[in-house]
This record gives C-alpha cells, sequence and structure tokens, in this order.
C-alpha cells in the first residue's frame, strides 16, 4: 500500500493537561467512494508524543482504532500533559509514520500568563487561490489557531487559476463531502499551519450550503427532513477531518460547537455557533421581532453564564458573521445584510449590553473576506455614544481572490459606518498578541494568491488597552 498519511496531522482545542490529535489514514485521497483508498475493515494505528521532534522522549503513547464508517480518521486525546508546554507528535500504520506535528498546552487554571499568541483565519476557497498566506502561518510562532469557517466550498466552482474543485459538482452526499475535505486537506500548505500549532475550529456556512439556517435550506426549496440529511452528512464529514473532541463527535445532524478555552487567567475564549440554532433570515423591516435568535436559547444561555462568571483579563467571541451594525446605504432607507447580527438585531444588542458588562471584550470574525477594526457601540445609531468592545474582522485566506486595498462601495460603507475604523480587502491572517495590559493585533496580508509566493506584511496594526474598549492605530 502506497504513502497513508497524504492528508497530513493536525492537533486542536488544547487544554492544560491534554490536546486533540488528529490523522486520517487515505493512500488515494480522491478516491471516488469517498473512503481513501482504505480496506473495508478496522485498523489500529499507534501515535506517540514527546518532547523532541526526534521522539527520544516519550511521553505518552497508545493505539487507537478506526475503521470505514469514520473514513478512516483518527482522533486522540492524550492526558496527563504539562501544562503551556511544547509537544510533538506523530502516527504510524502499516509500516509508515507521518509527518510530525507540533502542538502546545494552554496554561494550569488559575495561573497567571504574561502573553498569549494567537491568530484568526477564515474563508479559504481552493479554487479562488493558493494557499500562501497558509504558508507564511506556518511560519510564525503561535500558541493557537483559532479558524472561524467556510473551510471548505461546497460548490462546483472551478476557478481560474488551475485548482478547480473535485468532485465537480457542488457536493451533497457523504462520499462527496469526504472528497471535498480530503482534496483541501492536500494542500501542503494547509498541512504545514495544521503541523506547526493547535487549531481551534468552527464551521460557517460553506461546510454545508450557502446562508444555511438551523434546519432550513437559504438556497433550495427542499422539505425540512431531506436538508437535515444533507446537514448529518456534512457535519460528519467536517468532524472526520477536524481535531475536534469527543463531545464534538456528531449525533445525526447535530453537532455541539460552541464551548470555551481558556488561558490561565489571561483570556477567554468562547467559540460560538451561529448556523445550527439561528432562524431564518428575513427581510430587513421584520429583523427587529425581539423572539428572533441568532444563538438560540441554549447556546445564548450558555454564553450569558460564562461572561458572568469569567475572571479573564479578555473575554473573546471567536466566532463567524460581523457583529456589529453595517448599513451598506448611502442614506435611508437603510439596507442590512440578512445574514449577519444585523438581522438578529434585539437579540444582538442584547449580546453587546453584557459585553459591556465583562473585563476587556473583543470580538473576533470572518466571513465577509476582508480585514476589519470596528467600535462596537452602546448605540450603534449614535456615533457619540459610549464604545463597549472592539470587533477585529479578519479577512479571508483566499476567498474573493486577489482581494485589493478596497473596492468601489468601501467609502459609502465608512461614511455611513462611522464606528467602523479600519477595512481593507486583501488576503491573509490577523495575528493577535495579549498581554495582562494590551491586545496587539496585525493584520497580515499578501498582495496576490492568484499565483504562489507572494510576499507577506503587516497592512496594519491596531492596539487595544485592557478595560479601556476601543482600538487605536499603533504609533
Amino acid at each position: 500500500m502506497t504513502e497513508p498519511f497524504t492528508l497530513g496531522v493536525a492537533s486542536g482545542d488544547p487544554f492544560h493537561d491534554s490536546v486533540v490529535l488528529w490523522t486520517r489514514l487515505a493512500p488515494d485521497p480522491l478516491a471516488e467512494d469517498g473512503l481513501g483508498g482504505m480496506p473495508d475493515r478496522t485498523v489500529e494505528v499507534e501515535w506517540q508524543v514527546a518532547h523532541d521532534e526526534h521522539f527520544s522522549d516519550v511521553v505518552a503513547s497508545g493505539t487507537a482504532e478506526t475503521g470505514p464508517d469514520d473514513a478512516h480518521s483518527v482522533h486522540v486525546e492524550p492526558g496527563g500533559l504539562r501544562p503551556s508546554a511544547d509537544y510533538f507528535y506523530r502516527f504510524r500504520w502499516d509500516g509508515e509514520i507521518s509527518p510530525v506535528g507540533r502542538t502546545r498546552t494552554a496554561p494550569e487554571p488559575g495561573s497567571r500568563p504574561d502573553r498569549f499568541t494567537f491568530a484568526i483565519a477564515s474563508c479559504q476557497s481552493y479554487t479562488n487561490g493558493h494557499y500562501t498566506a497558509q504558508a507564511h502561518l506556518a511560519e510564525e510562532d503561535l500558541d493557537l489557531v483559532a479558524f472561524l469557517g467556510d473551510y471548505i466550498y461546497e460548490t462546483e466552482d472551478q476557478g481560474e487559476i488551475g485548482r478547480g474543485h473535485f468532485p465537480e459538482v457542488e457536493v451533497r452526499s457523504l462520499a462527496e463531502y469526504r472528497l471535498r475535505h480530503a482534496q483541501y486537506k492536500t494542500d501542503t500548505d494547509l498541512q504545514a499551519a495544521h503541523a506547526a500549532f493547535p487549531w481551534a475550529v468552527v464551521f460557517d456556512d460553506h461546510e454545508l450550503e450557502n446562508n444555511w439556517a438551523d434546519d432550513t435550506s437559504y438556497e433550495e426549496d427542499i422539505p425540512r427532513e431531506r436538508f437535515l440529511r444533507r446537514r448529518a452528512r456534512a457535519l460528519k464529514a467536517y468532524y472526520e477531518h477536524m481535531p475536534l473532541r469527543r463531545p464534538q463527535r456528531p449525533n445525526g445532524p447535530d453537532l455541539h460547537l460552541y464551548r470555551t478555552l481558556s488561558y490561565g487567567t489571561l483570556v477567554d475564549l468562547h467559540m460560538l455557533d451561529t448556523r445550527q440554532y439561528r432562524d431564518p433570515q428575513v427581510e430587513d423591516d421584520e429583523r427587529d421581532d425581539p423572539e428572533r435568535t441568532l444563538l438560540g436559547a441554549e447556546q445564548r444561555r450558555w454564553l450569558s453564564s460564562r461572561l458572568s462568571g469569567s475572571r479573564a483579563v479578555w473575554n473573546v467571541l471567536a466566532q463567524q458573521v460581523f457583529f456589529s451594525q453595517r448599513d451598506f446605504a448611502d442614506g435611508p432607507p437603510h439596507e442590512f445584510s440578512d445574514d449577519a447580527w444585523d438581522n438578529y438585531r434585539v437579540e444582538r444588542d442584547a449580546v453587546r449590553d453584557e459585553l459591556a458588562g465583562v473585563g476587556s471584550p473583543v470580538v473576533l470574525t470572518g466571513d465577509v473576506h476582508a480585514n476589519y477594526v470596528v467600535d462596537v457601540k452602546a448605540d450603534f445609531d449614535d456615533p457619540d455614544s459610549e464604545t463597549v468592545a472592539t470587533e477585529l474582522v479578519g479577512t479571508s485566506f483566499t476567498s474573493g481572490q486577489d482581494g485589493s486595498e478596497q473596492d468601489p462601495t468601501d467609502e459609502v460603507q465608512l461614511r455611513g459606518n462611522p464606528h467602523i475604523r479600519f477595512l481593507n480587502r486583501r488576503r491573509g491572517y490577523v495575528r493577535n498578541t495579549l498581554t495582562p495590559e494590551q491586545w496587539t493585533a496585525d493584520f497580515r496580508v499578501v498582495d496576490r494568491v492568484s499565483e504562489p509566493g507572494a510576499p507577506i506584511r503587516d497592512r496594519a496594526t491596531f492596539v487595544i488597552d485592557a478595560g479601556e474598549p476601543g482600538a487605536r492605530p499603533r504609533d
């Protein structure tokens, strides 16, 4: 049998004493049945964790069973690790050894870390660009990557740069979703970024279907039961290809994705799910219904409890869609996105008011293929109202192709939304460095993804002082 570790390795969701390790056996990753060329039987995969990349000091090891029902994916959660420590890991099967990955555990609960560095990223259409930004990301020194959605795209798009989607259809079956994930995972730059440090992932819409909402298709008028079957297939394939823990293993069409990652008393990172529980999108004149929800009742209660009980310096919502008000119209009437928090205004404003009562709140967002820095206002319609939090929106890795500094509509958007402090449409990611006193956000961009090899640069840097909501450009 040929090399089985064609999709690389990954780690994720670090705790102070454990981390989840992932790989998938796929000697033929694009085999049409979606099973990666593996035999139709259960196999045992060995794994090791060591202090050094040569594995001369192995600290944990074992075996894990996997089979065709899981597309021969492997999820291992070694325990007993040291807090705030670097580890190396690898897998072995059928005499073959995987690439080596590096991971890092979180600090001990209650400890007072003096630094936490992580990146946010999202939206990596395979057909829209080369993974140049991912290659640069792999060279950073990070504690974590928070990936905020659109890991794959479900479309049949073939693009213009010779990186067409496989299979050449909009994916709907389990085999097709597995193939699409496998195609993305074959990219060596993406593999390098996964192998360099742990990731915390959440999905948005394109892992299933554009702009889906709970049990409702946005694109097609199909029965609920049929859509939920598609959702179950998509979420199963998603879990099979992500470094997620056992509590995130899907149950039919349901996958419990919202959770908190804590880094001592420095930061609580609340990973939200803005897809599975939301009400369907409505027209602007219906968006003020106080019963409308983006989070769902259970997640909303969970978030309130987490925020009220947090003792962290920084309280962070890591989520998918634009949180702050964003009016696209040049004067009245207003024009808002129906897929963002603006379509759920009452709940958004309630969450905003809760954020105003916690330590140093920051909202992290993906989805819109652009970099933004936004003052979250106590009243978005009053520019002079208090700033209660900061929203940092990260651009896409590739989606939207090369991008630009700004597009022709941005002047209208900036004029109509004075709480938007910065807007740029290049590709890349946001690197964040947190201390007990300050948050520094570097907007790292490349000028092109239509061909590989573009250098990366800091397009802008903004600073947030702890206890003082609102960001300012670094001098």
